[in-house]
């Protein structure tokens, strides 16, 4: 039986990404890419679970973690993705999904293995369904980013995407341990603008922590008090992951930290992988040096 902090189960993508004045970049992505690299930075022993299809395997070598730590599922089709920004920080963009790839379900989770952790880092509505949530809330505590609740393709409008409040959340909350949304996100499930009030209202309806990601900080809730820490990127080149990046770096580091010390360095973290696009590829060392540069007010 092989032990892991966390299993991370998402799809791989290609994602082609266009800023605000045009400039194309095609990489390969996907929140089980990036949370697993996040993770793994900060010395964490993770399983990504993926699907692609066979053609797509190559896909596979955009993990960082070891080859013994990924499982992949053959699928059908795989999941690709189109991104535009149209702001210079990145905060507005049209999302297209040019590929759906197949579904999860409970049995594509290895019998052979435990998990502190059982993290969805899915990316569009219908990549997991509920009841492999509470499913996988029987083995380990569940953490779930609430994209791939919210975001939805349009299949007759070329895959464009469009948000729509989890009509499951009043139902699903309660079994959810960690729960992440970004900003938006959060205004779509609770209707307000207010992000402390928003993280507020979601851990009353039962989530038991918050993370809620921003282009200024990330904040973390649990019912008692808000923690808030700043992004300090020096600039914003990565900045797809953000999310992805954050609260793998979080949930992990908190199987053994105090969320005022997992907050920092999922910050941290994260501000130093959107400087260089891609996953972050870097170790603790790292990003201990990062904290000791632009964190020394918060050590």
């Amino acid at each position: 039986m092989k032990k892991y902090s966390s299993a991370i189960i998402g799809h791989i993508t290609v994602d082609e990404n266009i800023d605000h004045l045009g400039n194309e970049q095609i990489i390969p992505g996907g929140a089980v890419v990036y949370s697993s690299a996040s993770a793994y930075a900060l010395g964490h022993h993770v399983l990504a679970v993926t699907k692609v299809a066979k053609k797509d395997h190559d896909r596979l070598n955009a993990f960082t973690i070891p080859k013994e730590d990924i499982y992949c599922i053959d699928a059908e089709k795989s999941t690709d993705m189109y991104n535009r920004y149209l702001t210079p920080d990145k905060e507005r963009r049209i999302c297209v999904c040019k590929s759906v790839g197949d579904p999860f379900k409970t049995s594509d989770i290895p019998n052979n293995i435990e998990a502190d952790i059982y993290h969805f880092a899915g990316l569009i509505y219908g990549d997991f369904n509920c009841e492999m949530m509470k499913e996988m809330s029987k083995r380990g505590k569940l953490a779930v980013d609430v994209q791939a609740c919210l975001r939805h393709v349009n299949a007759e409008d070329n895959g464009s995407m469009y948000f729509e409040d989890w009509k499951d959340k009043k139902e699903m909350l309660p079994y959810i341990d960690f729960l992440k949304t970004d900003a938006a996100e959060a205004e779509i499930m609770t209707g307000l603008d207010d992000r402390y009030e928003a993280a507020k209202t979601l851990y009353s309806w039962g989530a038991k922590e918050i993370l809620i990601t921003h282009n200024t900080e990330v904040i973390a809730y649990d019912g008692k008090n808000v923690y808030s820490c700043p992004i300090r990127s020096r600039n914003l080149s990565g900045r797809t992951g953000r999310g992805d990046t954050t609260f793998a770096a979080y949930i992990n580091e908190r199987l053994n930290s105090n969320i005022k010390t997992s907050l920092l360095y999922a910050t941290a973290t994260v501000s130093l992988k959107m400087e260089t696009p891609g996953p972050i590829k870097a170790s603790r060392a790292d990003i201990d040096a990062y904290i000791k540069e632009f964190y020394k007010d918060i050590i």
